[in-house]
């Protein structure tokens, strides 16, 4: 089944540089980049993407994450193949880095824990997020991305598995 998920790089990845390297996992695993852009996120579009953050987590959850997604640039990605979101979502590794398994992108890259970030009373940068779900993903990919915006092509890795 073709997926189209959303994956954005959040402000820490890109400060630290690590854009590339995350990208060039999912390109590894035969995911197409379907959509790519910079960009700075507002807190009204924050507000759009985290709705529901407040209601599971509470307002100040929701102000700490507003927080740290502007106070730089993030990279959005609309990724596409097979069990897309799924896949991507292993990919990532668990939401607290400390967690996240060796291999996974959080497991590579970070290692903060919810309590050190509640502790310092800041969100977890944890360098990515990913759709949790093929109905989440629909939403945020047509949040983030206009029609066209999004490119249909054919790469390599097609040939082998579809």
């Amino acid at each position: 089944m073709i997926e189209r998920t959303l994956v954005l790089l959040k402000p820490d990845a890109v400060k630290r540089g690590l854009m590339g390297r995350i990208l060039s996992r999912f390109e590894d695993a035969g995911y197409k980049v379907a959509g790519a852009k910079m960009v700075w996120i507002t807190e009204d579009l924050g507000r759009k993407h985290y709705f529901d953050v407040a209601q599971r987590r509470g307002e100040k959850v929701l102000k700490a994450l507003l927080k740290f997604m502007t106070n730089g640039p993030v990279m959005a990605l609309c990724l596409e193949g097979i069990n897309a979101v799924d896949g991507v979502r292993k990919m990532a590794g668990s939401t607290e880095p400390k967690q996240a398994l060796p291999g996974t992108i959080r497991g590579d890259f970070a290692h903060i824990s919810f309590a050190h970030a509640d502790k310092e009373d800041k969100a977890i940068e944890n360098l990515i997020h990913a759709s949790g779900n093929v109905g989440e993903a629909k939403q945020e990919v047509a949040l983030w991305f206009k029609p066209e915006e999004l490119h249909s092509y054919k790469i390599a890795h097609q040939e082998h598995v579809f």
